[in-house]
């Protein structure tokens, strides 16, 4: 006779979740994107699709990767992405990036000690610019809950323009704790609200030389209340038209530049 224990609900629900995260594949498309791609050693290829004219553009990329491409005709690029997405005539199906544990990307990752929260922002155009915004302006990571966020997709890669391939973008369980997380390892929690008493500017200056995380909410509904209660500073980014306020990925190009600003000026002194 058999004895055993069963295992828990959350046990079960995170083994699936492993599963089906080995089995998942993105679709990439367009020729910035794709080339990124193929010269990411660290990124799993499994199917490339290319008409003649893109892998005369992408041949020294194709030859790097040691991915055999599929030659397709342009009139029949049979490739599962939206109708009416510009492929350019590339398309790669791949895995998704694994960048590992928060507190090795936030602790020892390359660039400024400066992160991005974005909570429950599901554009993917919208994640895609603030990955470029944070590889731009040298941000350690952008983080994002696993659920009700932007996953990688095509769009987002190339609204990303490659940065995909090298910004780090985390998708954590819990939101408010990769928040706490990040405050355990000393960063400074910045929500940005537009109603906030601080300006963006002198949240800053209150985080003095402390690592930096900038939380960002999506369009319309902004930050969560359990987000806003974990903020250590709500700040604002002033504006002087009658049209007071940015979409999320703007408010985001504009904080990383004040910040890392603040974090180059502060490091210096």
């Amino acid at each position: 006779m058999k004895t055993g224990t069963t295992k828990p609900t959350w046990v079960i629900d995170k083994e699936r979740g492993k599963r089906a995260d080995a089995k998942e594949t993105v679709w990439l498309f367009g020729l910035h994107a794709v080339r990124d791609a193929l010269v990411n050693p660290a990124r799993e290829k499994l199917r490339l699709v290319l008409t003649k004219n893109a892998l005369d553009k992408l041949e020294e990329a194709v030859a790097q990767s040691g991915i055999e491409p599929e030659i397709a005709d342009p009139r029949k690029f049979d490739v599962p992405i939206d109708d009416g997405s510009v492929h350019q005539g590339a398309a790669m199906e791949v895995r998704p990036l694994n960048w590992g544990k928060l507190a090795d990307v936030a602790i020892s990752g390359a660039g400024a000690p400066l992160v991005v929260l974005l909570d429950r922002v599901t554009d993917p155009h919208n994640v895609g610019a603030v990955l470029r915004s944070a590889e731009v302006f040298g941000a350690r990571a952008v983080i994002a809950p696993r659920h009700h966020s932007a996953p990688e997709t095509g769009a987002l890669a190339k609204t990303a323009s490659g940065a995909l391939e090298r910004q780090p973008y985390l998708r954590v369980g819990n939101l408010s704790d990769a928040m706490q997380e990040l405050r355990d390892m000393g960063y400074i929690l910045i929500g940005l609200e537009g109603e906030a008493e601080h300006t963006l500017e002198g949240a800053l200056d209150l985080a003095n030389k402390r690592p930096i995380a900038l939380v960002m909410g999506a369009e319309g509904p902004g930050l969560r209340e359990k987000t806003r209660e974990t903020c250590d500073y709500l700040a604002r980014i002033p504006y002087t038209g009658a049209f007071g306020s940015l979409n999320v990925s703007n408010a985001a190009a504009v904080s990383l530049y004040a910040a890392s600003q603040r974090v180059v000026h502060k490091s210096a002194t």
